[in-house]
């Protein structure tokens, strides 16, 4: 039994794991993630006399360093060195025979990505922690009970059957086990990450992400971020941050991106109208502390629209206080702001917005132009594609159903809509967002004539954990189309742009670059 025990080695594992799919306009299945079958190459090092007919015998067929392989071989007192992993199996035929001493081919399983960086931070991956290999990030993680299959031994014994594979399972409920069918359309995802890639890249910006969502209904068709990484060779990064879905796990403070939905909030309960005006000083003093737009400017007697086309603090901070403290921070609340959205990804991190709690007029007022409080990118979208769909709010997700092996489907239950602004309310905003960008965005130089399309720019300063950065931004933009019966919403955001100020300048022709796209690909016909 001693000498059985110290032959005893873990082999790589016969992974049996389910698939996980895109899904097409057309509404057909793609493969993103799946289980490949293959050989390893492995010495006996202990049982080789000659290592040169060996080495001789693979790099014939598989090109390997024959030092690194010497090397292996020379340890005389070690069972098991692996010497080629994921070979095909045709190749491994050839390696394997005439038989040699020492020398073992297997068969071999593993997770290959299709698309190797493309939706990368949905997906995840799946990696060993300790002696259990499991999905550690994305979709992989979070549907590990659905694509969990009963796996192949992992120890092998020399003496009986050199690495002979004992059956067995780790599912705990077979009938759970199944195929994961996402809403991501894979040619969207492509030109939204290459439409990232350009920004990161052209701003030197520290990271750069967008989501593309269907505001009806939450089904999340293109979700990226920039830089990202390869799932199958994840152990190439040297920093696991790369891994993290900065869209679900990270929070930002979103800047005038959140002005709309301060207007539509006193727009819903009657305290302004779009055409209702006020003194813009260019500055308010709240509880002792002074706060201003952007530049500093007064613009005297202005209505609404201008505080969205001019994007005034000052006057999103004068609804916030026709509101009152109480409401404004109950539409906030009712917008789905302090609250985790449940998005089908894991780590979704908790919003920062204890300052709706406040009793003080000042944290109001930069709650409402986006300062002092913190969301996801996913909250944001969500939050604002109420004003997109007439007012409900509703649930992100990236699966819409699971393919189980037992040959039925499920659909993925969501939550319904749940209306929290009047109707008339949400069309009343976006006909000033529509506003916004034909006559404002860029001076209206990104109007398209056949389509209106309402969206509103965000820069906001980063935090430092004490105050602020002077010369450190959160640029955001958020847009929806066809305006008064959309298709998609699409939310981008670069963090820490170089040597540019304003998301007008790093994000507009990327939006509209992407609103184009999608209006092409889709088909979209025009609404005006």
């Amino acid at each position: 039994m001693k000498a059985d025990r110290q032959y005893l080695m873990p082999s790589s594992t016969l992974l049996n794991r389910g698939a996980i799919y895109f899904t097409t306009k057309d509404g057909e299945r793609v493969t993103a993630a799946y289980q490949q079958t293959g050989n390893i190459v492995f010495i006996n090092p202990s049982m080789i006399a000659d290592p040169e007919p060996i080495y001789e015998r693979i790099n014939s067929a598989v090109p390997i360093d024959k030092e690194d392989f010497l090397k292996k071989a020379s340890k005389r007192t070690d069972p098991y060195e692996e010497i080629v992993k994921k070979v095909d199996l045709a190749v491994g035929e050839k390696i394997k025979e005439p038989a040699l001493s020492g020398l073992y081919v297997k068969k071999q399983k593993w997770r290959t990505y299709s698309f190797n960086r493309l939706a990368a931070n949905v997906l995840g991956f799946m990696a060993f922690d300790r002696d259990d290999l499991a999905g550690r990030y994305g979709l992989e993680r979070q549907y590990e009970k659905t694509l969990k299959r009963a796996n192949e031994s992992m120890y092998a014994n020399f003496f009986v059957d050199m690495f002979s594979n004992i059956k067995g399972t780790f599912s705990d409920d077979e009938s759970r086990e199944g195929d994961i069918v996402t809403t991501i359309e894979p040619t969207v995802e492509d030109f939204l990450e290459r439409t990232l890639e350009q920004v990161t890249k052209k701003w030197n910006s520290g990271h750069t992400g967008g989501i593309i969502m269907n505001p009806a209904n939450g089904e999340i068709i293109a979700m990226g971020t920039n830089p990202s990484f390869d799932p199958n060779n994840f152990s190439n990064e040297s920093d696991s941050k790369i891994f993290s879905n900065r869209l679900v796990e990270d929070v930002y403070e979103m800047g005038s991106i959140i002005k709309p939905l301060t207007l539509a909030a006193g727009i819903d309960s009657g305290v302004i109208a779009p055409e209702s005006t006020y003194f813009d000083a260019g500055f308010l003093v709240l509880n002792n502390r002074r706060i201003a737009n952007y530049d500093g400017r007064g613009r005297g007697i202005v209505n609404m629209q201008q505080v969205l086309s001019q994007s005034l603090n000052t006057g999103a901070a004068y609804v916030a206080g026709k509101l009152g403290n109480g409401n404004f921070s109950r539409y906030m609340k009712s917008f789905g702001l302090d609250k985790k959205t449940g998005i089908d990804l894991p780590f979704e991190a908790a919003p920062l917005v204890e300052n709706l709690n406040s009793g003080r007029e000042i944290e109001h007022a930069t709650a409402s132009y986006g300062q002092g409080i913190a969301l996801t990118p996913i909250a944001t979208v969500r939050a604002l594609s109420i004003l997109a769909n007439g007012g409900n709010l509703v649930e992100p997700h990236v699966v819409s159903r699971i393919d189980y092996k037992t040959g039925l489907s499920k659909s993925i239950e969501i939550k319904p809509p749940f209306q929290v602004l009047k109707p008339e309310t949400a069309e009343k905003v976006t006909r000033m967002l529509v506003q916004v960008v034909d006559e404002a965005l860029l001076e209206g130089k990104v109007k398209m004539e056949r389509y209106s399309i309402a969206a509103k720019t965000g820069t906001a300063q980063i935090s430092d954990g004490k105050g602020y950065y002077e010369d450190r931004y959160l640029h955001s933009f958020f847009g929806y189309f066809p305006a008064y019966n959309p298709k998609f919403i699409i939310f981008l955001y670069t963090y820490y742009p170089k040597e540019v100020r304003y998301a007008s300048e790093t994000l507009t022709h990327s939006f509209m670059d992407i609103a184009k796209y999608l209006i092409n690909y889709y088909d979209v016909p025009p609404d005006r």
